[in-house]
């Protein structure tokens, strides 16, 4: 039989430890981060400006003021077709309000001035949780007009029909929308 002993001070085996809890910290932090960090951060709202600045992105051109700031609740989805079809159009752009059922939101709408062929107000409306954008809307009041995502509608010679309910084909044409750069 064969026995090794070695002696180790106090100050060598702390800093081994140090160096080897070091090492295990970097190596979870590298197994953990996500390749593209810049596809999951979501967009912030906390300030009129930030919701400004992300309504531009979409090309629009809006009141620096909101016409309305309030608080709204988020319905449970639990049998709720009204809140169903609404989370359809919020999923259709990539976001998505079931996580958020309960809860309480701040809502705010902007008018909007470069809406094409617009014959009456049409307005974009935000929702933001904890300084996040989590959805929103933009409405044409006009008798005929319609609720969709925030890209902007198609020329009315493409268009097929209005938006008022996501649909597949408008699933994909919202989708393929991506705010300006």
């Amino acid at each position: 039989m064969f026995v090794l002993t070695a002696k180790l001070s106090k100050s060598k085996l702390i800093a081994a430890g140090v160096i080897l809890i070091a090492a295990v910290l970097l190596i979870v932090l590298l197994a953990t981060a996500d390749a593209s960090p810049a596809a999951d951060a979501k967009p912030t709202g906390s300030t009129n400006e930030e919701r400004v600045a992300f309504l531009a992105t979409y090309g629009w051109s809006v009141n620096a003021e909101p016409k309305e700031a309030q608080k709204v609740r988020i319905p449970d989805t639990a049998d709720n077709r009204v809140f169903a079809r609404y989370n359809d159009l919020q999923k259709s752009q990539g976001y998505d309000l079931t996580q958020y059922a309960g809860k309480e939101v701040m809502r705010y709408v902007y008018e909007i001035l470069n809406y094409p062929d617009a014959s009456s107000p049409v307005y974009a409306s935000i929702l933001v949780f904890d300084g996040v954008i989590i959805g929103g809307d933009v409405t044409n009041t006009a008798p005929d007009g319609v609720i969709h995502g925030f890209c902007k509608p198609q020329a009315e010679s493409q268009a097929t029909e209005p938006v008022t309910e996501p649909t597949e084909a408008a699933t994909e044409a919202v989708t393929e929308c991506a705010p300006e750069d």
